[in-house]
């Protein structure tokens, strides 16, 4: 396993990590979750992913129950929450008006909350799971010091925030004395990439932004499963997840489809797979801390571990020739 630094702290990330999204609670039980993260566990991952709203709570319960019977040294490895949506699904909870959003009631509730379901004293990671335009922005910073300095949380962070808002709260943290944020979570694959390359660009260089990346395989599209048609266990049969359905049989997922067939060529001419392909393609940028995988089955678990087999091999011929598919991609797709 390689370990990066989260951007300009001290904290080292496995470059591969584990993420809940989907799958826990939906596809993935105690017993399931246990078998995964041990296995990730021996292939050097230290850092697993959650959010209150994953699964209304469950995934995070799911997650703790699983560390509970793992029993590891606390040191050796992170885990995260994110606060926003609250204990979204549940309508009574989200009809509550300080029960979601970065209000300081819900940002410090909800962590209270996360530590009680994921059974740990602390979160490493605390992350802002979208921006919240109700709340003024020096509430929310201060909240986060304040969890940061009564030891519930290590480093907050942000998920899809403009690096505008980012620089604010940045701003805000310098000019009041308090603590910035360390990382940030924004998607980043393929397919979707303007605003990791281009719109973050200088916060990595400025404010030393850590990243901690999500669907780096654009909800599957990447792994090439799609390519002769949608296999019965996907995650696009799943209730809820329709719009996945749709947006792939659109014109622009079509589209993208047809690049991922000639881009599985070249994953055969490096004697691996498309979905490791992907993986390595995200690790090939040094911004990334850490692309944060998922899994239904253990064996995606050790399948995409090998992606770091795969990362020596994009030299700047193979680097091209995949420039060279996706250049005239199309829009990007709601993934």
């Amino acid at each position: 396993m390689e370990y990066r630094h989260l951007g300009r702290a001290g904290v080292r990330v496995s470059a591969l990590s584990l993420g809940s999204w989907v799958t826990f609670k939906t596809q993935v039980d105690v017993q399931a979750a246990v078998d995964m993260m041990a296995a990730a566990y021996d292939h050097g991952v230290n850092f697993f992913d959650n959010a209150e709203a994953y699964a209304g709570g469950e995934s995070e319960i799911i997650m703790g129950k699983a560390l509970n019977q793992l029993n590891w040294e606390r040191g050796s490895f992170l885990v995260s929450s994110k606060v926003y949506w609250g204990l979204k699904g549940n309508n009574d909870t989200q009809n509550k008006p300080n029960m979601w959003g970065l209000n300081r009631k819900h940002v410090i509730e909800a962590c209270h909350d996360a530590l009680r379901r994921l059974q740990v004293d602390y979160l490493d990671l605390y992350f802002c799971h979208r921006p919240d335009s109700t709340t003024p922005m020096e509430e929310t910073v201060r909240a986060m010091t304040d969890l940061i300095q009564q030891g519930k949380v290590l480093y907050w962070g942000t998920s899809e925030w403009s690096a505008q808002q980012i620089m604010e709260a940045y701003s805000v943290a310098r000019q009041y004395g308090l603590v910035p944020p360390t990382m940030e979570q924004p998607q980043y694959n393929m397919f979707h990439r303007d605003r990791f390359e281009d719109e973050y660009r200088r916060l990595y260089s400025e404010i030393g932004l850590g990243t901690t990346i999500w669907s780096p395989l654009a909800s599957g599209i990447l792994t090439g499963k799609y390519n002769e048609g949608i296999p019965e266990d996907s995650r696009l049969n799943l209730p809820g997840y329709e719009w996945l359905r749709k947006n792939l049989h659109s014109e622009k997922g079509q589209a993208n489809l047809e690049k991922v067939r000639q881009m599985s060529e070249v994953a055969a001419d490096l004697d691996t797979n498309m979905a490791r392909l992907a993986l390595a393609w995200c690790l090939k940028n040094p911004n990334v801390s850490t692309v944060i995988t998922g899994a239904s089955r253990l064996e995606q678990v050790h399948d995409n571990m090998a992606a770091l087999d795969v990362l020596p091999k994009l030299t700047d011929e193979v680097m091209t020739r995949l420039e060279e598919i996706l250049d005239n991609k199309p829009a990007e797709p709601s993934f």
